[in-house]
């Protein structure tokens, strides 16, 4: 038995009472409902700046109403500290997903990036400390390494931020350790890599690659690759992402708290390859898109070249092991766009 398997069994028979904030978005959405089906006790906090109604519409549809039954739901805001507060009301876990994601989006709007992944961390970092909760769990993100030319990358390692967003998550970082050192608080955060899956948006100016690419090439349009293609990123599935928050805030390892870790697979797609295995998947429903070539333009202001994690801290402190390859990430994420978004393919 895997180490999650046995986390897993050891939450049906123990349940807790879990926040997960950002909880109608993509990562929040997916968090809510694998601890619903592992029967625990769930409150949702969200503003709907970036999640749906229908995210948390499809959770209910997946675990059924008796799970449902234990996930209560807090419309509010992050920066509201009485909100935060009342979320926190007797939870034993913090997962907090709650930010504004995006590095075209902070350059954009520095000020308002800063006021939710700043303020707003701060303010659920107090209320979790006031509350005494057993451990804080929260999104962190390989935009921390910056200008480090360095692969794979390793947590000890960093450079400059290369933007706005970047900054914010590094904060949360260093203010998640003055947490941890000042006042006994079990923090642990995890440096996203390139997360994607079901749900995730794939919509307006700041949607995530690969969902906007299923949309586009399911409409006949030509996506857009910004620079050569030849550009890498360590894309991780959701069913990784999601198993390493649950080991991060179950693990008995003292040596594990305190700790940021990367999570994702270990390995780089280019973008060209990506676009590739996409098309290739769809193809199989629509034989057309497999003829549609992609536009390139210039490369984004803010976005490194490379990107590849070293996942050992997290194998050796979490035992987290990957169950799900880029492809077969892709793989269920096309068989979830085809049957929820295009049904007359």
């Amino acid at each position: 038995m895997s180490a999650f398997a046995a986390i897993e069994v050891q939450l049906e028979q123990v349940p807790s009472k879990w926040l997960v904030t950002g909880a109608a978005g993509f990562i929040g959405s997916h968090l809510v409902e694998k601890l619903l089906l592992l029967g625990q006790n769930v409150v949702g906090l969200d503003n709907f700046a970036t999640g749906f109604q229908a995210n948390l519409d499809q959770v209910r549809a997946a675990v059924g109403d008796k799970a449902w039954r234990n996930f209560s739901f807090i419309k509010a805001d992050i920066c509201d500290i009485n909100a935060c507060n009342e979320a926190v009301s007797g939870v034993q876990y913090v997962l907090h997903q709650a930010a504004l994601g995006s590095v075209p989006r902070s350059i954009a709007d520095p000020a308002k990036t800063n006021r939710a992944n700043i303020d707003g961390f701060l303010n659920m970092l107090i209320a979790a400390r006031d509350a005494g909760v057993k451990r804080f769990i929260y999104a962190a993100s390989s935009s921390t390494y910056g200008d480090h030319p360095g692969l794979p990358k390793v947590e000890e390692v960093i450079g400059r931020p290369l933007s706005p967003y970047a900054v914010t998550k590094y904060v949360n970082e260093l203010y998640a350790d003055v947490f941890s050192r000042t006042y006994d608080m079990d923090c642990i955060g995890l440096r996203y890599f390139n997360v994607f899956g079901p749900r995730q948006d794939p919509q307006g100016a700041y949607a995530a690659v690969i969902p906007r690419w299923f949309e586009l090439l399911c409409q006949g349009v030509a996506p857009q690759i910004n620079g050569d293609g030849e550009t890498s990123r360590d894309f991780c599935f959701i069913d990784n992402t999601v198993q390493a928050n649950l080991l991060a805030a179950t693990s008995e390892n003292a040596e594990a708290c305190n700790r940021v870790y990367n999570v994702a697979v270990g390995g780089r797609t280019s973008l060209n390859d990506l676009y590739c295995a996409i098309r290739s998947l769809l193809a199989e429903s629509a034989a057309e898109i497999a003829q549609i070539e992609p536009v390139y333009a210039d490369f984004r202001n803010g976005d490194v070249l490379h990107s590849q994690a070293d996942i050992s801290r997290a194998r050796e402190l979490l035992c987290y092991e990957p169950s799900h390859t880029v492809d077969q990430g892709l793989a269920a994420t096309c068989d979830w766009f085809l049957g929820n978004q295009r049904k007359d393919l």
